[in-house]
Parts: C-alpha cells; structure tokens; sequence
C-alpha cells in the first residue's frame, strides 16, 4: 500500500490497438485506477473503457465488476479508437497521452487524489455532477458519512507501516484513515526501520494484507519479532485510492 501519499483484446484490428473489447460509441474512457473506481460506482452504464489494473483484486475495489466491462491501455491510438465523449485521467500518469487525445479534440478531464474524507465528498460530487448523475453522488457520499459517523474511535497512537518501512504523513490519506478511528499518527511520512519501530513501538501497528507475490519489502511486516504488537490489516484496494470504500479502511482498523 502506498502511505504518505498515495500509492501504486478484442480480435481484429481494435484488438491489435489494446482494447479488450468492443465498446459503446459514446461513453467514458478512463486511464487511471483511481477515476476507475469512482466511474464504475457512479456510471457503470457509461463505460467504454477501463484501465487494465481496475480488474485486479489486489489494488481495485471493484475488480469484480470491472472484469466485465473493457478495458483500455493507456495509448491515445487505442482510446480514441473509441470515440468517447470523455476521457478520465490521472494528474501525473499517461501525460503524454493525454497530451495527444487533446490535440486530437477529445475532451480530457484530469481527477484529483483526495486526501482527505471531506476531499472524498467532495471529487465524488465533482464526477457525479460530471457525469450527470448526481443523486448517485449524493448516495455514496451521504453513505460514506454514515459508516464513519458510526466507527467507535479509539485513543491512543497508530501508524501505518507499509513496504519498506515507509509510514503515513500528515496530511495523507493513511493520516485520514488514522484519525477518522480515533487515533493520532505516529508515523512521519517517511521511512522508518524495524529497530526505531521496535524502540518506540505504537499503541497499533497497521500493514497491508499479504499480497499474492511477496518480496522482502512486504515481508518485513510479517517478521516473527512483531508477533507480539497489536495488529490491524488493511487490503490495499481500500487506500490505494481514496473513495468513499475507504470508510472501510476505517472501520477496520477501529474494529
């Protein structure tokens, strides 16, 4: 999970051009996991593409869904192979794509990454009124409200702890998730080792769930010495991007 900041074919011609499958004339294209999510919760309906990694479980909270709809490589032949009416993308990745489907007349709008649970609300609203529906934002917003209204907060200090030791900052969407469960953070932003965790140990520590391809950077949170600190795992589909799904980061580390 990233903290402190935010993480990380058809047949025939279309095929040829990445698209895994034939799509709607007119709809959205997105190219970036995190509008993924926000786009399928608001508008499945108007997908005409998502970007690949919306369908892995590990990092997307609705790969389930995303398994059945298309998908699109980032790659400004392939996307405006589509002619959608929209295109979603991220502030930093696929620049140069982006670049490329303005100058072709599509229209592009850029999302932000909240960092924040009020920054949620208020990019959920952002796109539902985008995308014409704004009741359905409303909905997600109002519902996300009410699981973080009903969490009972703890006291005490939590940090997040993720691949290589690196911790939520403040001002973080990992900060968030800490204080919406009561707790105040102990982690700085930085990284920081087993030996300074060891010495001045949280009250909780949490860590992301063992994903399917461990390395030594995600096994460092498995070691045998912290077997004995109280423990919260979060997946990091929940807090690689923020959404309103991320009251359930929340709710579990407050459980």
């Amino acid at each position: 999970m990233r903290v402190g900041g935010g993480w990380r074919l058809a047949a025939g011609a279309v095929g040829l051009l990445g698209v895994s499958a034939p799509c709607s004339a007119a709809g959205v294209v997105s190219l970036n996991l995190c509008s993924d999510q926000l786009l399928v919760l608001l508008a499945p309906e108007r997908v005409a593409a998502l970007e690949p990694l919306a369908r892995d479980p590990a990092i997307s909270f609705v790969a389930a869904q995303a398994a059945r709809l298309p998908s699109v490589r980032a790659d400004a032949e392939a996307v405006v192979s589509l002619h959608p009416d929209l295109v979603l993308a991220g502030r930093y990745g696929a620049q140069t794509t982006v670049a490329l489907l303005r100058a072709h007349g599509l229209r592009v709008v850029q999302i932000e990454e909240p960092q924040s649970f009020a920054a949620i609300g208020a990019e959920v609203m952002r796109l539902a009124a985008l995308l014409g529906v704004p009741a359905r934002g409303q909905a997600l917003v109002a519902g996300m409200w009410r699981r973080l209204e009903a969490v009972q907060r703890r006291r005490g200090t939590a940090m997040i702890w993720g691949a290589n030791g690196w911790t939520a900052g403040r001002g973080s969407l990992g900060d968030a998730v800490l204080r919406a469960a009561g707790f105040t953070d102990a982690g700085t932003g930085g990284q920081i080792g087993l030996e300074a965790l060891l010495t001045h140990p949280p009250d909780l520590l949490v860590t992301e769930t063992a994903p399917a391809f461990p390395s030594m950077a995600t096994d460092l949170a498995r070691l045998p010495v912290l077997a004995g600190m109280a423990r919260r795992q979060v997946p990091p589909a929940l807090m690689i991007c923020g959404g309103p799904f991320t009251a359930g980061a929340v709710e579990m580390v407050a459980r």
